[in-house]
């Protein structure tokens, strides 16, 4: 057997089912999963879900809670102490990626500090993530007091001391998962939550099959083969990279000369995974939630009405947002002049293009090219399963969208890979027991 190739999947079982420490690692991801999962459902006392269900039913509420509970598994119709979910923190970490760009002392932290600065980052992270928890755990709380049982500012104060303890609850699951599971915590807690929705969309999409209309069961065949596509595409362009052929110089060691070694330098076509999509669809709907402070207002509803979903401006705004962000996220995670710096510290070159800036800006006219073509794949998945929808009238799988996909497909991708790397490094302390 080749020790270095990529363990087969007989391989991988037999591993998870015998290897200790990989039996532990999953069966400790697998338990605090579920005890999220149940935590969604112990309900918070004292509010009257008939009347809250009835006012979130329709609306511009109905969309905001229809899209955040996407990523907390029907927390928020629930109204779970859990509702809130892995999402203040998920914000946190957004706030400080883009602050750690704009302020450099924390660039400091991250790029040079090491272990310890990371570390510091998190720890402020934490911090950042409560006071986000707080002041979202305030705006549900007071908006669900009237349909409290006894509204007042006493139920506030236990709503918000519940909504927030829980949130801090799963922002602990996720590092601990992170720390002693398999895979990313807060990755795969999303990936529970949108897999938790599948039942119920799966079944009100076969019931609306055996409906016996020929139009609707062409359209939900048509449907699913353009999901099944979709999630064969983001796959070949989650794992599609550029190879950057490097040479390095020739060097002589006494009286051995070392000839040039040559090998590549991976650029991915999609720089920001599911980032630019979660960025551009939190500033969409950022008009929404502004909307619920002015109440019926005449302008307000009309603004309202061209960035509903599915409104050509709404497409237009989207394509652009993705794009931005796209450029934006891939200037936050690679740097053109870092990579051509630490290229010529290591004596390697790219063939032809000169060390220094002339490589720096050969990696950045590679890098805008390789950030476009996957900013116009992003775009194509975010409209096109929305279309699909609309155009077959299947709706039962609303809320299944781009990001949705994007998560479920990334956060597998990467948790595979993680059990296979546990898997390859199982094989080499078996040949140093041997």
């Amino acid at each position: 057997m080749v020790r270095d190739k990529t363990p087969t999947a007989q391989e991988t079982f037999l591993q998870m089912a015998q290897a200790a420490g990989l039996r532990g690692r999953l069966l400790l991801t697998l338990g605090m999963l579920i005890l999220v999962r149940l935590g969604v459902f112990i309900p918070i006392p004292g509010i009257n879900r008939q009347a809250f269900q009835a006012a979130t039913e329709t609306g511009a509420l109905s969309a905001i809670i229809g899209f955040l509970d996407v990523f907390t598994g029907r927390g928020l119709s629930t109204l779970g102490i859990f509702a809130l979910g892995i999402l203040p923190y998920i914000n946190a970490s957004i706030i400080l990626q883009l602050l750690t760009a704009a302020l450099p002392s924390l660039e400091k932290l991250q790029k040079e500090e090491g272990e310890a600065g990371r570390r510091k980052i998190a720890q402020i992270t934490r911090y950042v993530a409560l006071g986000w928890g707080i002041i979202q755990s305030l705006g549900l709380a007071i908006f669900v007091n009237q349909f409290a049982e006894s509204p007042g500012p006493l139920f506030i104060a236990q709503m918000v001391l519940a909504l927030t303890a829980g949130s801090m609850f799963v922002m602990w699951v996720g590092e601990l998962i992170t720390e002693r599971g398999v895979g990313n915590g807060a990755s795969l807690l999303i990936f529970v939550s949108i897999v938790s929705t599948l039942p119920r969309s799966l079944g009100q999409t076969i019931d609306l099959a055996q409906s016996g209309d020929r139009s609707v069961v062409s359209g939900v065949i048509i449907l699913l083969l353009v999901f099944l596509a979709m999630i064969v595409g983001i796959v070949f362009v989650q794992e599609g990279t550029r190879r950057i052929p490097i040479i390095s110089a020739r060097r002589q060691v006494g009286r051995r000369l070392y000839l040039e070694k040559s090998s590549y330098l991976p650029l991915r076509l999609n720089q920001g995974g599911v980032m630019p999509i979660i960025f551009a669809t939190a500033v969409l709907s950022l008009p929404i939630y502004l909307s619920q402070f002015f109440g019926d207002n005449e302008m307000v509803t009309r603004v309202l009405s061209y960035l509903r979903p599915g409104t050509w401006v709404y497409v237009l705004l989207l394509l652009l947002l993705i794009l931005f962000f796209s450029y934006f996220y891939a200037s936050l995670v690679v740097n053109p002049v870092d990579m051509s710096q630490n290229l010529k510290k290591m004596g390697a070159s790219v063939p032809g293009i000169r060390p220094g800036k002339a490589t720096s800006d050969y990696l950045e006219r590679v890098l805008n090219r390789l950030t476009f073509l996957g900013a116009i794949f992003l775009g194509l998945v975010a409209i096109v399963p929305a279309a699909v929808e609309g155009a077959t009238r299947v709706t039962t799988f609303q809320g299944l969208g781009a990001t949705s996909l994007l998560i479920l497909v990334g956060v597998a991708i990467d948790t595979a890979k993680q059990i296979q790397t546990y898997v390859i490094s199982q094989r080499y302390e078996g040949m140093v027991k041997q």
